[in-house]
Formats: structure tokens, C-alpha cells, sequence
């Protein structure tokens, strides 16, 4: 834990050291995109680094090397490397040599990046890893105007950046955290104002991640795969890593909209240690272009952008989509929520459980919303619903619900739904709330043995819920318990005459000492 926080700690430096060097220049959410891809440029140097120290005899340290040297290297070598670990660089691409020289480049520093990028995604085209890779920089713009006026200025603000992230003593082949989202959910809290919310990315802060995730495994040892249909920087994703473990998840696939955070979570896929065969993330749409449409998953968690506008019946094919059909009408135009339930559940293996946070007012809402809760509820997919604390998410305070679906629940939950009240299962902190360890092994306890506790959780019979118009609000089922002082009336009157019997001898004995006062006038 001590080791965690310690690294934690520096990477939080670093970024705040950066932000300080920018000062004036990039400011708000758009420096995340120099912070990551920095972080990360350092990240794959390393890997590529070590990996040809460890398996090669003959090379002590890899850095170290003439690129004339290993340009004489026989091709099918290098082939070799990149059928291995997905890329190759020279040794002067390595991050550690071009940040060690990165003030004597100011002149062209910015064209030296820009080409070891280029070389970095061109080295695997052709190979398995092509897809990868391809694009991962797109978003480190280095000729940015924000970075300076002039090349110099702007290349002096990237030698600051390369150099700061050069100093960070940081192990990433042994870090403890989560490198990545730790630092994308500082870099939040520094821009808390805009940040999450421009470009429609939402983060899901980590300890709602591994709630999400904890539900998902429940009472498995491994997953076959895990999916996000709205993965953003995959944070979610990448939860079970920690969860279950990086050798019991077999694969992750994602799909994202946004493109910067797509290629984010490509290079959160790799800063966690995973190979390219083992993720599959999408950029694309998902309500309208599902890509991996001949997929089930057996696990599924997503946190969907809330209520965003979308086609829905303005578009004649989503009506006979597999994947909207069965409920016969399409989540309203103005809130695609109910849409990305229908895409998980139809995504959904028949021994797989889905966990989405959902905005509250898909819980109650009439109309077209109303007809999709009454197919899913009438169905028995709804395992449970989760009432979370209030202002857990970065940029908004609402109080969402964890919806958790199932294709086939077992008998304890057939024909009921399982509601929580967590609302008040937080800890105050400096921005916003934050669930606890114990808050979670809380919530997912009452979730495992399906127990009912006053205030707290009951199961709901599907008769009762079709009776409440199929509203499924926690606050309909689960009784809120009265903190408000209780009073006795009795015991109030009581109190009231003493205190006029009281009053009553005080203004005797005032008229009393007045008489005598006014009598030795």
C-alpha cells in the first residue's frame, strides 16, 4: 500500500510539474493529450527496451546501441521482434535518448517526434498488430499553436514535457497501480470544471469501476472475455485486471465514438501489460455501427454517455435491428440511454452479466422508456438496481443507478428484482464523494446473498413492479429511514405548562420586586 501511494505521489508530481511548465500555453482539458501520450511514449520505449535486453545475449542495454548496428541486423529478426511484441524502434527513438538530448533539439525536436511516431505505427503494418497501433498518436499534435507561436517555442514547451516525464522515478514493468487512470483521473480533478465533459468523454472514477466490475465476476474466477460498448479510456474495462487478474481474463473489447479517448484506451490496453491479440477496440459508433455484432460476452460493464441525442426512429433500419427489435420500439431521439441496454443486452452471453450506469430518469420515465423497462422486467433480464451516492461522477453531481442485467438468473433471483439503497454509502471528499472499500464489500454483499435489510435493500416481486408501471426508482421499493429527531407530544405539553408555571412564578416575583421599588421611591 505504501509502495502504491509512493507511486501514485510521482506520477501527481510529474503531471503537476508539466502543468506548471505550460502554464499559459496549454491549459484545461486539452493537456491531457501531451500528459498520456508522453507518459505513454515513455511506456513502450521501456517495454521495446527491455524486451530485447531480456531475450537477446550478446545486448546489455538496447539504448545503448549504434542504429547502423541494428540496421545490419538480418531482417527476418526484426521481423521476429515485432511478431513478438507488435512494433520496433531504434535505439535513437528509444524515450530516454531523445529526452536526454531533447534541449539541443530545439530546432527540430518536433520533426524528430513526429517521425519516430510515424516509424513506430509503420513498423507494424502488415503484421497482427497493424490496427493496434495505427492512428495511436494522431492526437499528440506537435505543431500545435497552443505549445508556442514559432518551432523554437514549441519545441522548447515539448523538451519541458519529455524532460519532466524523464525524471519521474517510475517502474512501469513494476508499478502497483493503475499508472494510466490514476493519472487521467488526476488530470480530471485539476480540470474539474470541463473536464469529462468536452468531446462527450465520461470517465468512470476507479472505485466505481471496481464495484461495476466485482458484480460482473461475482462468484467467478475468470472471465472468458469482458466488453464495453461505450469503453472511453477503458478504465472499465481494465478493472478486472485487478479484480480477478491479468491471467484470468481472456480477452477485452471495447468500442468508443471519441477519438481521442479511443486512442487512449489503446494505450491503457498497453500500458497494462497486454499484448495486441488480447484487446480488440473499436473507433465507431456503436448504436449505429455494432462491430462486434457476432460477439457474446460473459462479462459486460459500461458507464454510456447520458441521455445524448441519437437516430432512433428516424433511421427505418435500427427498427428491425437484432439488437432493438425485441422490445419493439427504439429508446427515444433525445435519450439513446435505453438504446445501449438493449445493445449490452443483446451482446449479453447466456451466463454473462451485464453492469451499466444508468442516469436516474431512465428508471421512471414514461413513453417509449417505459415500453423498455416493461419487455426487460417481463423478460426477468433485471437482476438488480443500485441507488449510488450523489456526486461520485467528475463533472456532475447527479445520483446514478448500476442497472445489472442477466439472460438467465438463478432460482433465488427468478421472478424478482433485487433494489439497494447505497446513497449513503460514501466518504467525503475534497471534490467529490468517493466509495470506500468497505462501502463496496458492503453493497456487494447484500448483492451475493440477495438479503434483504431495512432501509438498505428488499426484493421485489415482478407482479409488484407491473402494478408500478414498470417504474424501476430504489426510492419506489426500498423505505428511506427517518433521521429526523422523533417527538413525544406528550412529554412536549408536559414541558410546555412547566415552563409557563415557571414563567408564571418569574412574573410574580418581578411585579413583586417593582412594587417594592416604586413603594421606596
Amino acid at each position: 500500500m505504501q509502495q502504491s501511494q509512493k507511486q501514485r505521489d510521482e506520477i501527481h508530481k510529474t503531471i503537476w510539474n508539466i502543468a506548471n511548465k505550460l502554464r499559459g500555453s496549454v491549459t484545461g482539458w486539452d493537456f491531457k493529450q501531451y500528459v498520456l501520450g508522453t507518459l505513454f511514449y515513455r511506456f513502450i520505449s521501456e517495454k521495446f527496451r527491455n524486451y530485447i535486453n531480456e531475450r537477446y545475449q550478446g545486448i546489455e542495454n538496447y539504448a545503448n546501441l549504434d542504429d547502423e548496428k541494428i540496421k545490419q541486423m538480418p531482417q527476418n529478426n526484426k521481423t521476429q521482434f515485432i511478431k513478438e511484441i507488435g512494433f520496433f524502434m531504434y535505439p535513437s527513438e528509444l524515450f530516454e535518448n531523445v529526452a536526454k538530448n531533447a534541449y539541443q533539439m530545439k530546432e527540430n525536436l518536433n520533426e524528430k517526434l513526429e517521425s519516430i511516431f510515424k516509424n513506430i505505427e509503420n513498423s507494424a503494418k502488415g503484421s497482427q498488430s497493424e490496427n493496434d497501433l495505427s492512428g495511436l498518436f494522431d492526437d499528440f499534435d506537435i505543431n500545435s499553436k497552443k505549445l508556442g507561436t514559432t518551432v523554437i517555442a514549441r519545441n522548447e514547451k515539448l523538451a519541458d514535457i519529455l524532460i519532466e516525464v524523464a525524471k519521474m522515478n517510475f517502474d512501469f514493468k513494476d508499478n502497483k497501480i493503475d499508472a494510466f487512470g490514476d493519472a487521467y483521473e488526476f488530470l480530471m480533478t485539476m480540470y474539474a470544471s470541463n473536464a469529462g465533459k468536452s468531446g462527450g468523454e465520461f470517465f468512470t472514477p476507479q472505485e466505481v469501476s471496481e464495484l461495476l466490475t466485482k458484480i460482473v465476476a461475482n462468484k467467478k474466477d475468470k472471465l472468458n472475455n469482458i466488453y464495453d460498448p461505450a469503453c472511453g479510456s477503458g478504465s472499465l474495462l481494465l478493472k478486472a485486471i485487478k479484480v480477478l487478474g491479468k491471467d484470468k481474463v481472456g480477452a477485452f473489447y471495447g468500442q468508443e465514438i471519441e477519438l481521442t479517448t479511443y486512442n487512449l484506451c489503446r494505450m491503457n490496453m498497453f500500458l497494462h501489460g497486454l499484448e495486441f491479440d488480447k484487446f480488440d477496440i473499436i473507433h465507431a459508433d456503436t448504436l449505429l455501427h455494432a462491430y462486434h455484432s457476432d460477439k457474446k460476452f460473459q462479462a459486460i460493464v459500461s458507464n454510456p454517455p447520458y441521455s445524448i441525442k441519437w437516430k432512433g426512429d428516424d433511421d427505418p433500419i435500427l427498427i428491425n435491428d437484432a439488437r432493438f427489435s425485441p422490445a419493439g420500439i427504439l429508446a427515444p431521439k433525445s435519450k439513446a440511454d435505453l438504446a445501449f441496454v438493449m445493445h449490452a443486452l443483446y451482446h449479453l452471453a447466456n451466463n454473462g452479466t451485464a453492469a451499466i450506469v444508468m442516469f436516474p430518469g431512465t428508471m421512471y420515465r414514461s413513453g417509449a422508456e417505459q415500453k423498455i423497462r416493461k419487455y426487460l422486467v417481463e423478460n426477468d433480464f433485471v437482476d438488480c438496481i443500485i441507488n449510488l451516492p450523489q456526486n461520485l461522477f467528475f463533472g456532475t453531481s447527479i445520483q446514478t443507478n448500476i442497472l445489472v442485467l442477466k439472460k438467465n438468473k438463478t432460482n433465488g433471483s427468478c421472478g424478482n428484482v433485487l433494489f439497494i439503497n447505497a446513497q449513503n454509502e460514501f466518504e467525503k471528499s475534497t471534490n467529490n464523494n468517493k466509495l470506500t472499500p468497505n462501502n463496496i464489500d458492503k453493497i456487494m454483499q447484500i448483492y451475493k446473498e440477495r438479503k434483504e435489510e431495512q432501509f438498505f435493500s428488499r426484493k421485489v416481486e415482478i407482479a409488484q413492479i407491473k402494478e408500478n408501471d414498470y417504474n424501476l426508482s430504489v426510492s419506489s421499493y426500498v423505505e428511506q429511514e427517518d433521521k429526523s429527531e422523533k417527538i413525544d407530544i406528550k412529554e412536549l405539553n408536559l414541558q410546555i405548562l412547566a415552563i409557563v408555571k415557571n414563567q408564571q412564578i418569574l412574573r410574580s416575583q418581578i411585579d413583586k420586586i417593582v412594587a417594592d421599588l416604586e413603594s421606596a421611591v
